[in-house]
């Protein structure tokens, strides 16, 4: 798969740039390029991110920092089998407990919340650090919802990082998990307050705090930048075809009255015609009138 130009392979962490020192330079650096391919956008384009780390994990499966690449990189796909044997492989290479959590949370994608819980209460929690402790408590909580356990959801998560005014990286996520659980028992107030506080803690926009809240809230957002065809009635909100509206203006009464007016312009004529019918008809009688004088008249003067 094609690299860009502005990838160079030294964007990689320091530790795993140790980590890719016992391969050859070139090799290494192609491994490198691969590797922020995959931190790069495993967020937006999981299935692009997953493809780089097919590819550095071809060139180089012997490096724990590959293996846990490709891992995360199935996990983002949820090919949880196969991130589960990307982590167990890394951990292996490596001894450290790091990836515990998310090993656990895989059980969880394949179906399994008893194992996942096993995990949880497995003595390499007590070797996590502060970080991976409150996530393998979120694990937990998400097993115990599986399971429909929705009370003991509840009380895995209080503990004191929840309660703590303090805000570290967890913080948002923990409220949020929280109040999604309180909400799912139907303790609605509570989880309301849970959720506010998941906002404040929220400052990368990690959840969907925010968006949960309003819809609590009855809260809708409406895009105002949809564009009608018609015109928009200003009395009435209803939007107007513009054909229906000219329509509108020559509408069945409309179409009474024209006829109507039709009806009347050929009374109009009508009457003009009468009248000049009759205009004729009195021109012709006087003239007849004066032909019969005029007839009259030569009879007189024959006789005298």
């Amino acid at each position: 798969m094609p690299i860009p130009e502005d990838v160079t392979g030294e964007e990689i962490d320091k530790d795993v740039r140790q980590e890719l020192m016992s391969l050859p330079k070139g090799l290494a650096e192609d491994v490198a390029k691969n590797l922020v391919m995959v931190a790069r956008l495993i967020d937006e384009d999981p299935e692009g991110a997953y493809a780089y780390s097919k590819i550095a994990l071809r060139l180089a499966s012997r490096v724990a920092a590959v293996r846990e690449a490709a891992g995360f990189a199935a996990y983002a796909n949820q090919k949880y089998s196969e991130a589960l044997a990307e982590f167990r492989a890394a951990r292996r290479m490596t001894g450290s407990v790091d990836l515990w959590p998310v090993m656990a949370d895989c059980e969880r994608g394949l179906g399994r919340p008893e194992k996942a819980l096993d995990m949880a209460g497995a003595p390499e929690v007590h070797k996590l650090d502060k970080a991976g402790q409150v996530e393998m408590r979120l694990v937990a909580a998400g097993a115990r919802r599986d399971m429909d356990q929705l009370d003991a959801a509840i009380v895995t998560l209080q503990s004191p990082e929840l309660a703590s005014n303090t805000v570290q990286p967890w913080t948002a996520r923990l409220r949020y998990a929280y109040a999604d659980a309180l909400l799912a028992a139907g303790r609605e107030d509570e989880a309301r307050e849970w959720f506010v506080k998941a906002v404040e803690s929220d400052k990368d926009d990690s959840t969907d705090a925010s968006d949960r809240l309003a819809a609590m809230d009855g809260v809708e957002f409406v895009d105002a930048f949809v564009e009608d065809e018609g015109e928009d009635d200003s009395d009435t909100g209803v939007v107007i075809d513009a054909e229906t509206e000219v329509d509108d203006e020559v509408g069945p009464q409309d179409d009474v009255s024209v006829v109507d007016e039709l009806d009347d312009e050929d009374e109009d004529i009508d009457d003009d015609i009468e009248d000049d019918d009759e205009v004729e008809v009195a021109a012709e009688s006087k003239e007849d009138v004066v032909k019969e004088d005029v007839l009259l008249k030569e009879e007189d003067d024959d006789k005298n």
